[in-house]
This record gives structure tokens, C-alpha cells and sequence, in this order.
């Protein structure tokens, strides 16, 4: 086997772990949002934060790793190659909304529902944060989506560089 078809296969891997942990984080949230059960509620989002750090993160260094290394074996020019270049923006504003918006919000969300009976729950900060949880969380899959139909399908696009 040829280490470009090596590469490539755990790249492709890596993107399908990747898409369906924030495809099954998503469904998973709005499933335990709709019991209005706080404690269903902050038990998925303790299991999305901690599925982040099993499969989303190492999920991007490993695209990361074997997709550069399946350009580099197969000759092809990571910039100047636009639906490469392309797909790396994309994948890399995914990670921005993760890290800057995302994240926090999770973690907000948790701390928020993850209260005592006798502690007062502000409802309306819930609904607010997770509101923005699911329209950033939307964002961070349509992009990495977006970027994966453009490696695939080979999107002539032109390249910046």
C-alpha cells in the first residue's frame, strides 16, 4: 500500500469521527433542551465536553496531520490548490467558533443547569445561551461539511496564493 493512500484513508477517518461527534453532540443537546430536565440536561452537556476531548480535538489534529501529509505525498500544492485551500479556511473558522464561541457557551450552559433544586434557575439566560449554543454550533458543522464537499467533489476554486 502506498502511504498517500494510507494517509488518505486516515485523514477520511478522522473526518468521519470528527462530523459525527458534532453531529451526534447537536441531536443529543436539543433531545435533553426538549425535557426541560435540568439534570438530563447538564448530564449531555458534561457528555459533549467530554466527547470533545475523546474524539472532536483529536479529530482535528489528526485530519490536520493526514490530510498536509496526503497533499505532501501525493505532490499537491497545499495553497496554491484552491479547493485544498479553501477547505483549510472552512476547517479552520469551524475551529475558531469552537474555541471562541462554542466552548464557552458549553461550559455556561453547564454551569447554569447544573444546579440544586433550591438554587434559583435563571430560565432566560439558559434559553438565551443555548439559542446561541445551537446557531454557533450550526455554523462549526456547516463549515467542516462544506469544507468535506469541497475535498471530495475537487471545487476548481482559485487559490489566494
Amino acid at each position: 500500500m502506498h502511504f498517500y493512500s494510507l494517509f488518505k484513508l486516515v485523514h477520511i477517518f478522522a473526518v468521519v469521527v470528527f462530523l459525527g461527534n458534532i453531529i451526534t453532540g447537536l441531536f443529543w443537546m436539543k433531545r435533553a433542551d426538549k425535557t426541560n430536565d435540568r439534570p438530563v440536561i447538564a448530564f449531555t452537556m458534561k457528555t459533549i465536553i467530554q466527547s470533545e476531548r475523546l474524539f472532536t480535538i483529536p479529530g482535528v489534529i489528526i485530519i490536520t496531520i493526514g490530510g498536509f501529509a496526503t497533499a505532501i505525498e501525493g505532490g499537491i500544492p497545499l495553497l496554491r490548490t484552491g479547493w485544498i485551500f479553501w477547505s483549510i479556511v472552512l476547517f479552520s473558522l469551524s475551529g475558531l467558533v469552537f474555541s471562541w464561541k462554542l466552548a464557552p457557551l458549553q461550559k455556561k450552559i453547564f454551569k447554569l443547569v447544573n444546579v440544586s433544586a433550591d438554587e434559583l434557575f435563571d430560565k432566560a439566560l439558559y434559553r438565551s445561551c443555548f439559542k446561541k449554543w445551537e446557531n454557533w454550533g450550526l455554523v462549526a458543522l456547516i463549515t467542516p461539511v462544506a469544507a468535506m464537499i469541497m475535498m471530495v467533489l475537487k471545487i476548481p476554486l482559485p487559490s489566494l496564493f
